[in-house]
């Protein structure tokens, strides 16, 4: 509405009237997704080609595909609404009713659990639960993860319960992602730099600066980047098969989290880290193989339709490019497409 009203060539509008004109233009006020296919980066496109293709294969081999994540539960997680009395107004009144006043709203999130765990269409991996409780009651969980911490996690508690020659799905979270050895980079010290060079036997010359023996590492550093958990899981016969960035979506996991916290704020009654912790874990039992099962059925038709809008969107892109021949003399009438062309492209 204000860029419109700012145009002295068109009418001033309100807001009701710019909301109906934008209904009849097809639009709909929606919380934002990120479903922008076509204006994503080509490095995520590549990547989510990449891992479409991968796990579809992996998959058509016959092996078990599990999903890991990490997620948190507030000792305040609690429903927000539930159903009052109307008629009793007064604390006297309940109690010569032999009612209770209700439960109290926690004061605050408190303090929270940290859960790790993984699963697949077979349902969650036994003994593989990992949970608890936080340091910190605010900011980001990934911060009360680290590398070593999740390695000790993958190594004793996940790996001895997979089945052989199996995937494992994993985001690509700061402590998932430590490297074997340290590449330089640009926080890196010059001289450690030419002592990585040199370990390589990569030539440089002392007059470099050191962009120009960063770029020498970066001409190589897809030959030295393995991760720490990618090669613990190889060694045990496995294969970690990293997320997309930015596609949690298509992490079934992420959808059984949210049974698991529904379940806890449904009998949430004290607020205290004993009960949270029983609640939490009572509801990881509870979720049945059937529930994963839906789940993962549920990425699978995910999976299937972002690689059919990739095609496309690459159809759409390839269509809307514009060919000018030099030799014509009438290049824009010829070259152009009409506007009829380009809203039907």
């Amino acid at each position: 509405m204000k860029t419109i009203n700012e145009d002295t060539d068109l009418p001033n509008l309100t807001i009701a009237t710019t909301r109906r004109l934008m209904q009849d233009l097809g639009f709909v006020y929606k919380k934002r997704s990120r479903n922008s296919m076509l204006i994503e980066r080509e490095d995520i496109q590549v990547w989510r080609r990449k891992y479409l293709r991968q796990i579809r294969h992996y998959r058509n081999e016959g092996r078990t595909v599990y999903y890991t994540d990490e997620t948190w539960v507030n000792f305040g997680h609690t429903k927000q609404t539930v159903w009052q009395d109307t008629f009793i107004k007064r604390p006297k009144e309940a109690f010569m009713s032999g009612l209770s006043t209700g439960l109290k709203a926690p004061t605050g999130k408190g303090s929270r659990l940290i859960i790790t765990h993984a699963g697949s269409e077979k349902g969650f991996v036994k003994g593989a639960a990992d949970v608890f409780k936080a340091k910190k009651s605010k900011g980001d969980y990934h911060e009360e993860m680290n590398g070593d911490y999740y390695e000790q996690w993958f190594k004793n508690k996940l790996l001895p319960n997979l089945d052989p020659n199996s995937i494992i799905v994993i985001d690509n979270a700061s402590y998932h992602s430590v490297f074997v050895e340290n590449i330089p980079n640009t926080s890196t010290k010059k001289d450690d730099i030419r002592r990585w060079l040199t370990s390589k036997n990569i030539a440089w010359n002392s007059d470099m600066l050191k962009a120009e023996l960063l770029n020498l590492v970066q001409n190589v550093r897809s030959k030295y980047e393995e991760y720490r958990v990618d090669r613990i899981a190889a060694l045990h016969g496995h294969t970690v098969l990293r997320l997309p960035p930015y596609h949690c979506e298509l992490n079934p996991i992420e959808n059984i989290w949210s049974v698991v916290k529904g379940k806890v704020a449904a009998e949430n009654r004290t607020f205290k880290e004993k009960e949270v912790e029983e609640l939490t874990k009572k509801a990881i039992d509870n979720i049945s193989d059937e529930t994963w099962k839906n789940c993962v059925g549920h990425i699978i038709k995910e999976e299937e339709l972002m690689w059919e809008l990739d095609g496309m969107c690459d159809t759409a892109v390839d269509n809307l490019i514009i060919h000018f021949d030099p030799d014509s003399t009438d290049t824009a009438s010829e070259g152009m497409l009409s506007t009829e062309e380009v809203m039907s492209s």
